[in-house]
């Protein structure tokens, strides 16, 4: 059964990565390329509507996924599904808390106008390929578990 639920896990953590990987690959140059002002609304409009997402309650819900399987992990000893969660919650939700989401809300009340602009596309995609591969270690290590735990 642990097999299965950790299998689910490491699809999401997929899932949840691919989404940042769109946004560090082409998204972010796609707003980069527009006029200066067209591409900052676009993000504002982005961040706005992020929050009322199936995303938002994907990325949150699978924090506490991760929560509940590194205490399995430490029950089970599997130190594979520890750091696995701990890769989530720390380069994933870590970067996301104290990294992009300030500079989203800086970005929203119009802090530095365009001049923000070029240096918040630079730095939030730095950010973004973080959350990028926390999410695909997070799911190499979820996917590790399964297969040990599957038997």
């Amino acid at each position: 059964m642990m097999s299965i639920v950790l299998a689910i896990a490491a699809m999401m953590a997929a899932v949840l990565g691919g989404v940042f990987l769109t946004f560090s690959d082409f998204v972010m140059r796609a707003l980069r390329q527009s006029s200066g002002v067209a591409g900052m609304e676009a993000m504002q409009n982005i961040n706005r509507t992020v929050y009322r997402s199936i995303f938002m309650g994907l990325l949150m819900g699978f924090a506490g996924t991760s929560v509940v399987l590194i205490i399995w992990g430490i029950q089970a000893g599997s130190a594979t599904v520890i750091w696995a969660g701990g890769a989530y919650l720390l380069g994933t939700m870590g970067t996301t808390m104290f990294g992009n989401v300030p500079m989203n809300k800086r970005l929203d009340q119009g802090g530095g106008g365009l001049a923000y602009w070029d240096v918040y596309v630079a730095r939030w995609t730095r950010l973004n390929h973080v959350r990028s591969i926390a999410c695909i270690l997070t799911a190499v290590g979820f996917l590790n578990g399964a297969l040990v735990f599957g038997g």
